[in-house]
């Protein structure tokens, strides 16, 4: 390993490091959306609109992110409808995400008994307040593990923008390795990279989900 190779790829990998957490987060952020429209046409049971969201979720999640971004970004062309790689990038990540994000949070909003809903109903409380004081913040703190899963995957699902070439990460190392054949030094620094981007992902929601927990059930 050298570290004068090290050293000149850096700034390389550090371009491509803050266009991959852009684009990610960009997507996460969709996807957060998204999961949570889905979740309460769910909850709610929505007519027509549950079994739409029902079709959306099974074909996002049984489908690899990479199929997705292939029919994004070179189908939708065909049928008139250009887009740039990166907001192909964040949209096939959003809609993915979304899928996963709507069965977390669907199933935080279904865990809490009926028991609760029903006494709060009979200490007058509206159905809105039921929903909001609640329902709602046990489902946020019953949810957040999986949450949390989820935005660990989508980060790590961003190495395969590369197959859309979009400069990130994965494309930054294969092209140096296939440049200049350092491949070591290559490998070695989208650990490292990878490694910065999801270790405080990780930290931050371990805290948020113990201090979610402790609120819920005390110490």
């Amino acid at each position: 390993m050298d570290p004068q190779v090290i050293q000149s790829y850096i700034p390389l990998f550090t371009q491509a490091f803050i266009l991959t957490v852009k684009i990610g987060w960009i997507g996460i952020a969709l996807s957060f959306i998204i999961g949570i429209l889905c979740a309460f046409i769910l909850f709610f049971k929505v007519p027509a609109a549950s079994a739409v969201v029902k079709c959306y979720v099974e074909l996002f999640r049984n489908t690899p992110l990479l199929v997705q971004l292939f029919f994004i970004y070179y189908g939708l062309p065909s049928l008139g409808i250009s887009i740039s790689a990166e907001v192909c990038g964040a949209l096939g990540l959003g809609l993915l995400g979304g899928s996963y994000m709507t069965e977390s949070i669907r199933s935080g909003l279904e865990a809490i008994p009926a028991i609760q809903s029903e006494s709060a109903l009979s200490l007058g409380m509206s159905n809105r307040q039921l929903f909001t004081s609640v329902i709602l913040p046990q489902a946020f703190t019953i949810s957040v593990p999986g949450i949390i899963a989820n935005v660990i995957f989508l980060l790590k699902e961003t190495s395969v923008f590369s197959a859309i070439s979009l400069m990130d990460l994965m494309f930054t190392a294969k092209d140096l390795i296939g440049l200049y054949y350092n491949t070591t030094e290559s490998l070695f620094l989208l650990v490292i990279f990878y490694i910065i981007m999801l270790l405080p992902v990780s930290f931050a929601g371990s805290y948020i989900e113990k201090k979610t927990r402790y609120k819920m059930f005390g110490d």
